[in-house]
């Protein structure tokens, strides 16, 4: 069955006819995504946050170098604080091959320091051809691989076929490429998409002006729907008031509600701040599990038997707030089941159990710890919008060299 090509982004219509396929760490990532760029016929369009030059980052390079000298219009964008040290031959070599390539917000250093550390270009997103597409929270590094050592991460990311490909590739390019530029080069894809599957999807994406709150929003309405089980996995957690409310209340009616965070992670700060959450979550019923084998980076949940998101955004002030981010939101029966089973075994074999604290005589100093807590949750979206704003630039890279110019303002 044919479907008729996407118009406009709207992150609350279901998508239907669409494939998914979970793709844990880097190990299935990178070589699923390096295979759709080597057989690219038309278009590859590429976002990350992060893009280093070590093993997996010059795999990445070849796979593009060789895509755009055959012939295929090539652009990437990466975030400028997350991929700040990218030497002028890496940039060089593949703007000479004709790739746009593109930074966002590139920022100045002083003293040595990045300044240009909020409202990031979080994303991850590959789209190839119109027709295959890859989101998650997998960066192009060395770090997403287990012979990385004790600290490679945990991740995932999903390849998607479908419908829904299409609203990837529009957002894409409506993000990365100037207005003229759409206009020279029209998307790639064919004019209609035909159905790959039978899950139902929405493309879901979060910046600082129309879509603040859309990813946030999505997982609210389906804690507030959950019936028997919730499972979020996320690396960076401290939610807002409304969102913690949902899972105390969940698991106050009898819904099965877990959740894994870091036990061993990349920053101290982000289990001492998730820490803080603790006994307010395991006083409601929360079963919280720390995943202790390595850093957790993952950003998925499942609720009930068909609901299952995938996605660039953490569950902490700089993605609900900040970051400019992308998540899919998934109904399929199939997937929910698959992705239930892998995070089960992470927790059968990987987590350590949080127990609730006995009940004692009264503490000052919890009580006093828990009132904080409860005030900064519920007031810190709106702390958020107050720290310093300021219309970033994506600038492009200019051929024979890896300089780059301003080619406009981005959407933040």
């Amino acid at each position: 069955m044919k479907r008729p090509a996407f118009s406009l982004p709207r992150s609350s219509r279901w998508v239907p006819g669409n494939q998914f396929e979970l793709l844990e760490n880097g190990e299935d990532f990178f070589p699923r995504v390096f295979n759709a760029i080597t057989k690219a016929r038309r278009e590859v369009m590429l976002e990350t946050f992060i893009l280093f030059d070590d093993k997996i980052g010059q795999e990445l390079h070849a796979a593009l170098l060789a895509a755009a000298q055959r012939g295929v219009e090539v652009h990437v964008l990466v975030d400028g604080f997350g991929s700040p040290d990218l030497p002028d031959t890496f940039v060089g070599s593949l703007v000479d091959a004709g790739v746009r390539f593109r930074i966002f917000d590139p920022g100045r250093r002083f003293l040595g320091q990045r300044l240009n550390m909020l409202r990031r270009m979080h994303r991850k997103i590959v789209v190839v051809d119109g027709e295959l597409g890859f989101i998650g929270g997998i960066n192009y590094s060395a770090d997403h691989v287990a012979d990385f050592g004790p600290e490679a991460k945990q991740d995932y990311a999903v390849q998607v076929r479908g419908p829904i490909v299409a609203q990837m590739q529009h957002f894409t390019r409506e993000a990365v490429l100037h207005r003229n530029e759409r206009k020279r080069h029209p998307a790639a894809s064919a004019p209609s998409q035909s159905d790959a599957g039978t899950a139902h999807a929405i493309f879901v994406t979060r910046d600082n002006h129309d879509h603040q709150s859309d990813i946030e929003r999505h997982y609210r309405v389906a804690l507030r729907s959950a019936r028997h089980r919730v499972v979020i996995a996320n690396a960076y957690f401290f939610p807002g008031y409304r969102f913690i409310r949902e899972m105390r209340r969940a698991a106050k009616r009898g819904v099965d509600v877990r959740l894994i965070l870091q036990g061993q992670p990349d920053m101290p700060i982000v289990k001492t701040a998730a820490g803080l959450l603790y006994d307010h979550l395991l006083r409601a019923g929360v079963r919280i599990y720390e995943y202790c084998d390595r850093p957790l980076h993952g950003k998925v949940a499942l609720v009930d038997d068909d609901w299952s998101t995938v996605g660039s955004s953490n569950l902490d002030p700089l993605s609900l707030s900040l970051n400019l981010e992308a998540n899919v939101i998934i109904r399929d029966r199939a997937f929910n089941d698959h992705l239930y089973g892998r995070l089960s075994h992470l927790m059968e074999n990987s987590c350590k159990q949080i127990e609730a604290v006995a009940p004692g005589r009264w503490n000052g100093l919890r009580l006093l710890r828990s009132y904080a807590v409860f005030h900064l949750m519920r007031w810190f979206p709106a702390w958020a919008g107050w720290l310093p704003k300021h219309q970033p630039t994506i600038t492009l890279a200019n051929p024979g060299t890896a300089a780059a110019e301003p080619t406009g303002s981005a959407t933040a």
